[in-house]
């Protein structure tokens, strides 16, 4: 930013500063009165709990409340807008913003607070003409012309009876109320005066009513509400008693006090209308009546209702000047954003062009078309791009997925590329190698390079381990790329297989001429040992000879037929304990002068294995243990032969088995004394240790052989117990089948 821009932006922010304490002063002021002007409200209203306030006085209340209320959304308004355009890629501080909210909220704010006091004033006037003496007086004149009207017609039918009733005194008692004369008097007076029912009672002890004569007379409880008790009681002093319901209109007179007999008659003209006008006119007092009571509810109901209608209108004005200000700045802010972004590098962004015509959619269509052509211009060089990271990937994904070694090197022979494979056929850890010598990782293969050759088989010998790894080198434009894959156990499998087969060949071509030898020498000894003089022993001498030898060829021979036919293991749920303690106990009991000690733990786990080829590996292995022993000469300098079997705890499915002696220790070619035939005893066939590598292979295991601090040998066996446990068969009797033998392939993996 140059000086001229920082000097605009100074100027710009100062006003805008000094203007920041007055604006928050104001909007202090408009808090404080939004919350002081309703409770001073509440305070004023409480005092006058049973007034109904004039037009004047709850316009003023109403007006006090309304002005904070309205200014305060005018200023949260402008603070969402301030807000927004801080949020903005355009610089102004919100002028633009606030200019918008405060023209539309006060555009909104002076003609709706006008109405809201012109609606409240009206109001008030109506509610105080209600509760007027001049209303009051009328509706009281109303309900008492309700009234007479309801007098007179009762009145009239009062007036009926009563005069039909003086005209039935004439005949009564003259003549009985049950003869014909009576009864047609009385009907023609009905019929004449408009009643259709009429009963002449009499009241027996005051209480008890006794019907005389009845015409079309009404349901017993309903005569009986009709005349009540209390109604005969009005007719002590009462020359008639009138009323009606919903179904008639009935008068009760008294015919002859003395007797105590009365007249009820009855009819249904204009019942239903003076039934309505009761109810009516019941209705309109009550509902004036709760009109007046709820004059002042209605006043503040109504007035708060015009508080929040007037409230939620100056909220939508300033929400309509807020979306109204978003949509002229969008356009623009877009543009700015839509720039920044190209900016930094991306070509792909587009901006909305408006539907105006204007200048801002020139704008827009003109920064769209500039990006566009800058995309097309790059998109070459970004194909290309693409192109050589799916081709590194794939390499990647392939030199990972294969199981040999691949080195790619430079001209320089430094490292470039190097697998997975490779560093772990090396033995180089999770070191970086990349930009490494050659000579570094491996002087062997550096030492191939020298050579020459494109294919070579080589001997590497890393951390301790001698690997035999068969190279192949390509070139390329920029080195060479190495490929090597460790073929020694595939080595060791070709060997052993050729022994296996000299030896079945051998124990067959042997076997046979052995007995023979042995049954002749053996007659020989029988037949001429006595013809021959005792002194001279050479011929027992020879015979024994014959016969031992025999015995030697003959322990070979099986030996050979050990190694070559071994059956396959008959995998089964064994103590491993019980094995191993045979096998030392074996040799114990033989080997006094030698302290044998075993080192298990409390708990023993079992093992899955064919016991008969573990106890004859276990053996074998102390049986070499003894013999380095005794290798070792006899003298009081040298130490008590000492040999521990340890049994280590399972851990993640391994369970590991050490012997450790105190004999001779390892020959120099310890990397070949498990090949079959090596042996450095005059009378070892070289078959043991190869025999026992062979079982443990079978039973999904390892062997290894080191020196034991303080010299002797160390053996170490570990078990694979998950895949002895895929391995083991049915027991017998159970599923009616004997126990079959795992089928095994060249590399000890188990077929089904």
């Amino acid at each position: 930013m140059d000086a001229v821009a920082a000097e605009s932006l100074i100027e710009a922010t100062l006003p805008q500063k000094r203007r920041v304490a007055p604006t928050r002063l104001l909007e202090v002021v408009v808090v404080a009165l939004a919350i002081a002007t309703p409770v001073a409200t509440f305070l004023f209203v409480r005092n006058f709990s049973h007034q109904v306030f004039n037009p004047g006085v709850a316009a003023s209340l109403l007006l006090a409340n309304l002005l904070p209320y309205v200014a305060l959304i005018v200023l949260i308004g402008r603070r969402i807008a301030i807000h927004r355009a801080a949020k903005s890629a355009l610089a102004g501080g919100g002028r633009l913003h606030v200019q918008l909210v405060a023209v539309f909220t006060l555009m909104a704010s002076i003609p709706i607070v006008l109405t809201v006091i012109a609606a409240s004033v009206m109001f008030q006037s109506g509610v105080q003409l209600w509760g007027s003496d001049r209303a009051r007086s009328a509706f009281n004149a109303t309900t008492d012309l309700a009234k007479e009207g309801r007098g007179l017609v009762a009145q009239r039918w009062a007036t009926e009876a009563r005069t039909m009733v003086d005209d039935l005194t004439n005949l009564y008692p003259k003549i009985p109320v049950d003869s014909a004369a009576f009864q047609r008097s009385l009907l023609e007076q009905l019929y004449y005066r408009s009643f259709d029912q009429a009963v002449v009672f009499r009241v027996v002890g005051g209480k008890q009513v006794e019907a005389m004569y009845t015409w079309e007379a009404p349901p017993a409880k309903v005569f009986a509400a009709r005349v009540s008790g209390q109604v005969l009681n009005l007719l002590k002093d009462e020359q008639s008693y009138t009323n009606f319901d919903a179904d008639k209109q009935w008068v009760v007179t008294p015919v002859d006090r003395a007797q105590n007999v009365f007249l009820y008659v009855a009819n249904s003209v204009n019942v239903g209308f003076m039934s309505r006008q009761n109810s009516s006119a019941d209705r309109i007092v009550a509902e004036f009546n709760a009109l007046q009571a709820r004059s002042r509810a209605l006043q503040l109901q109504f007035n708060a209702v015009l508080f929040g209608v007037a409230l939620l209108i100056v909220s939508i004005a300033t929400w309509i000047a807020l979306a109204v200000a978003d949509r002229l700045v969008k356009p623009v802010e877009q543009l700015v954003t839509a720039a920044r972004r190209v900016a930094g590098g991306d070509l792909a962004v587009r901006v909305d062009i408006p539907q105006t015509g204007d200048e801002i959619s020139t704008l827009g269509n003109a920064f769209n078309g500039m990006t566009e052509r800058l995309e097309q211009q790059t998109g070459a060089l970004r194909t290309a791009n693409a192109q050589l990271e799916s081709r590194r990937v794939l390499i990647e994904a392939v030199m990972s997925g294969v199981s040999a070694g691949v080195i790619s090197i430079d001209a320089q022979r430094k490292v470039r590329l190097i697998n997975e494979s490779a560093i772990e056929l090396l033995h180089q850890g999770e070191r970086e190698l990349v930009g490494h010598p050659l000579v570094e990782l491996a002087p062997e293969l550096n030492d191939l390079l020298d050579t020459g050759d494109r294919e070579a088989v080589i001997q590497l010998g890393t951390g301790g381990d001698a690997r035999t790894l068969a190279v192949k080198v390509t070139s390329d434009e920029a080195g060479k790329v190495l490929t090597f894959d460790d073929i020694t156990q595939q080595l060791n499998d070709q060997r052993r297989a050729a022994w296996s087969d000299v030896a079945r060949r051998i124990a067959h071509e042997i076997k046979n001429p052995l007995t023979p030898i042995q049954l002749a020498a053996e007659r020989l000894k029988r037949r001429y040992g006595k013809k021959i003089e005792p002194e001279d022993g050479t011929f027992a001498q020879l015979t024994d000879t014959i016969v031992r030898q025999v015995g030697d060829l003959r322990r070979m021979v099986d030996e050979f037929s050990s190694f070559a036919r071994m059956p396959k293991p008959m995998f089964r749920q064994e103590l491993l304990l019980d094995i191993a303690r045979q096998a030392m106990f074996l040799h114990e009991v033989a080997h006094p002068t030698v302290r044998f000690e075993m080192d298990v733990p409390d708990t023993v786990p079992g093992l899955i294995c064919d016991r008969r080829q573990i106890g004859q590996a276990f053996t074998n292995i102390v049986k070499n243990a003894v013999e380095a022993i005794e290798a070792r000469g006899e003298g009081e300098a040298l130490p008590q032969g000492h040999i521990v079997m340890t049994i280590s705890p399972e851990s993640e499915g391994k369970i590991t088995l050490t012997l450790a002696d105190n004999g001779i220790g390892l020959p120099v070619e310890r990397d070949r004394i498990v090949e079959p035939y090596m042996t450095t005893r005059s009378r070892g066939t070289g078959l043991g240790l190869a025999i026992v590598k062979k079982i443990v292979e079978e039973h999904f295991g390892t062997i290894g052989f080191t020196d034991r601090p303080g010299g002797g040998t160390l053996v170490t066996i570990c078990f694979d117990t998950d895949q002895l446990a895929e391995m083991v068969s049915s027991p017998e009797g159970e599923g009616g089948e004997e126990p079959r033998p795992a089928v095994l392939t060249r590399t000890g993996s188990a077929k089904s």
